[in-house]
């Protein structure tokens, strides 16, 4: 079974597309028009082990929060579909990962019930972007994906660090949960996942 997807999402605000292949090797191309952005999602694929090719713009002279909400729910609709039904998935995985003087923890359940803990104290601008957006492309991968991932940053203190090391374990996570090893089948002692 191939484990890639397709997805596309134009909107009035944004206009996005996610094209990924779990059994890559890790080769990225994210163009959103959001540098940091780019920046972040880069490191979920790179350290994730997947391909991934994420194209898009949105209304950033308004904002950026469409588009960095829109792209957690284009990332995690691509993922999703390229999962498929889970079946021999590992599903359960956590990850640390250290930027300088930050640490983030980031523990992921792919079993299609989303939730999200997102303990990261972030206020004020990282490049052109108020940090706090990215609560919600967390919040839109966890729904999209059909995820529970918990984000803890244990210490930081500089923005684009914290930001960083939680993307960086965020793509590690992914990396162990979505690997061959849950066995034959759905991986849930009910016999379905959600």
């Amino acid at each position: 079974m191939s484990r890639s997807a397709e997805v596309t999402r134009n909107s009035k605000e944004t206009r996005l597309s996610a094209k990924v292949a779990l059994d890559g090797r890790g080769r990225v191309k994210v163009a959103t028009g959001l540098a940091f952005l780019d920046h972040m999602v880069e490191q979920v694929a790179r350290y994730g082990g997947f391909d991934l090719t994420f194209r898009g713009s949105g209304d950033v002279h308004v904002d950026t929060h469409h588009l960095v909400e829109d792209a957690g729910i284009v990332l995690g609709q691509a993922l999703s579909q390229a999962l498929g039904d889970r079946a021999g998935i590992t599903r359960f995985a956590s990850a640390y990962a250290p930027l300088d003087e930050s640490l983030a923890r980031v523990v992921i359940d792919l079993g299609k019930r989303p939730y999200l803990s997102y303990n990261v104290p972030l206020r004020g601008r990282i490049g052109t972007m108020e940090s706090e957006v990215l609560e919600e492309f967390w919040r839109a991968l966890s729904i999209h994906l059909g995820a529970t991932i918990h984000v803890d940053v244990i210490r930081g203190r500089n923005r684009h660090h914290v930001a960083e090391a939680t993307f960086k374990a965020l793509g590690l996570a992914l990396r162990q949960a979505m690997a061959a090893g849950g066995g034959p089948g759905v991986p849930s002692s009910k016999g379905l996942l959600g």
